[in-house]
């Protein structure tokens, strides 16, 4: 018979949130992409309103934590898993900021058309959201293995943002405007290169709170 019934049940909640903030987290990114790749200005305001939703997750999860730890004295396994859930709600906050970066600057190319079409950037953004996907079922199965291997496709991610940047600074000339719009570019790729980072960080999140061994995927 289970002795903390309603530790118990807490615990599943917090990570229930904590899915369901990935899973609007990861919806962020791809709309913000798409704002930009179709200059969607009114797709791109609803981005950036619909982060209050992330930042009301992360309350939750920081005042549902600190409650588990106050009032039922968690175990050393417990607090892992406890600790991790909110160093991930962190790391899924950082990653809509970069959704919202990702808006702001489709709106400021309104009335503007691309100087180019998307490419890399769709699949760089493509690559960063079957990350987020992988660590969220990692973190749901207990997987380290799965946890893992979102570095081998952080490794691509670095080097499409290497190939974007090459392509980019590439197409620069005196025309100010065209080198203000292909800046913000490199700035999108730069947000999604960090999303891909962030995103390995749940990963190690995972295998620490799995194994109690620390492991870094960013190398």
């Amino acid at each position: 018979m289970d002795a903390r019934p309603g530790f118990h049940q807490s615990l599943t909640l917090l990570q229930t949130e904590l899915l369901e903030m990935g899973e609007n987290v990861k919806e962020l990114i791809l709309k913000s992409v798409d704002s930009l790749a179709t200059l969607n200005e009114k797709a791109a305001q609803q981005v950036i309103k619909n982060d209050d939703q992330i930042d009301d997750y992360l309350t939750r999860i920081d005042e549902l934590s600190l409650r588990l730890i106050a009032l039922q004295q968690p175990m050393a396994s417990d607090l892992r898993i406890i600790g991790t859930a909110l160093k991930i709600a962190t790391d899924l906050e950082r990653i809509a900021d970069h959704a919202v970066d990702i808006a702001k600057i489709t709106i400021r190319f309104a009335g503007e058309e691309l100087v180019k079409p998307l490419e890399t950037i769709p699949q760089m953004a493509d690559i960063a959201i079957e990350m987020l996907q992988e660590s969220l079922v990692s973190y749901m199965e207990r997987d380290v293995h799965r946890a893992a291997a979102l570095a081998e496709k952080d490794d691509r991610v670095d080097k499409m943002y290497s190939t974007v940047m090459t392509e980019l600074m590439g197409m620069m000339n005196s025309d100010y405007h065209r080198n203000r719009q292909l800046t913000h570019l490199l700035l999108v790729a730069h947000f999604l290169e960090r999303v891909a980072d962030h995103t390995t960080n749940i990963g190690e999140g995972v295998i620490y709170m799995v194994t109690g061994k620390r492991k870094d995927l960013n190398v």
